[in-house]
């Protein structure tokens, strides 16, 4: 057994977290024409931003690789230690090169850096050594450089990582705004996810629509519209007019409120006891503001119209099954 009680490990998450926000908090002063520079050479460049690291800086790589990627700036890793055996084959002229080493010396980067230049491709790095042969040889330094490691060793690579991996987010976001980068671009390169879906789906892709409408006229008996509610499954019906137009809707808290009152079902038209003054949808809105709407009235379904006529029905369930929650 190691001796350690809980406070020890709670004091050691404290004190780790504490370096790291301290590093990192540090960077900010460091923002200048440095900064600026990568971010015009990178929103020039033609081609696409190589990303490359080796050991931790190589993980940091790859996620800024991804995050730079999915904001509008086209990007990918390349390993540094394959580049020497092949992969300098995927960097091109028209591309630009951002190269992560701590000390600025790893040797399958520095192997890289004559390479690189002979291409003619514009360098950024992040180093926490502005003197290192890496920071010299490139065209935009970016300082990284931390005062101590949250290792208590100073030797594990801990607040150095943390502050590249928040310095190439900068970047990233620095550059999405630069481009004018949008929701819908987001949505674009995240088709397959929760966020896609809801920042593409909109209500005509997810509302019954024809003769999965639940409807009924404001003539139409109780028990007729018990029918209809029960062969559409919405637990609701739309009440129109013979034009189409939204007289009103008629739910289970209609029935629950008209079986209280005791009225006759064979005989009370739904006029007399419809709900009017519906919240609707129109068929362009997000399906994510559809929902937004569901939930602060607490309702479970929308009429969607164009034009004030009846063109389809929301539900709660058809928003729950393309997954917007």
């Amino acid at each position: 057994m190691s001796g350690h009680s809980a406070s020890s490990y709670a004091a050691s998450a404290q004190r780790t977290i504490r370096m790291e926000s301290e590093s990192v908090a540090a960077m900010e002063q460091r923002i200048g024409a440095q900064f600026e520079g990568a971010c015009e050479c990178l929103l020039a460049i033609e081609g696409r931003v190589i990303v490359t690291g080796m050991g931790k800086s190589g993980h940091i790589a790859r996620k800024i690789a991804a995050t730079l990627a999915s904001t509008g700036t086209p990007a990918f890793f390349v390993h540094p230690g394959e580049a020497s055996h092949g992969d300098m084959g995927m960097i091109t002229a028209s591309d630009a090169v951002i190269a992560l080493s701590n000390s600025g010396a790893v040797p399958e980067i520095i192997t890289l850096l004559p390479l690189l230049k002979r291409l003619g491709v514009p360098l950024v790095s992040m180093t926490g050594n502005e003197e290192s042969t890496l920071a010299l040889a490139s065209d935009f330094h970016l300082d990284t450089g931390v005062e101590t490691e949250a290792c208590p060793l100073d030797l594990a690579p801990t607040s150095s990582t943390t502050t590249a991996l928040v310095m190439g987010d900068a970047l990233a976001i620095a550059l999405l705004e630069a481009r004018g980068f949008t929701a819908d671009d987001f949505a674009f390169s995240h088709p397959g996810g929760t966020l896609g879906k809801k920042l593409l789906l909109k209500v005509a892709d997810v509302m019954r629509s024809e003769d999965a409408i639940p409807r009924v006229t404001p003539q139409t008996t109780l028990s007729q519209a018990l029918l209809e509610i029960s062969n559409k499954g919405l637990g609701m019906t739309t009440v129109s007019g013979s034009d189409g137009s939204l007289s009103g809707i008629f739910t289970d808290g209609d029935l629950r409120r008209a079986l209280d009152a005791r009225v006759d079902i064979n005989a009370t038209p739904m006029e007399q006891i419809m709900t009017t003054g519906v919240k609707t949808a129109e068929r362009e809105m997000l399906a994510a503001e559809a929902m937004r709407i569901m939930e602060e009235n607490e309702i479970s379904s929308l009429v969607v119209l164009e034009n004030g006529k009846i063109i389809g029905v929301l539900h709660l369930i058809d928003l729950l099954h393309v997954g917007i929650a």
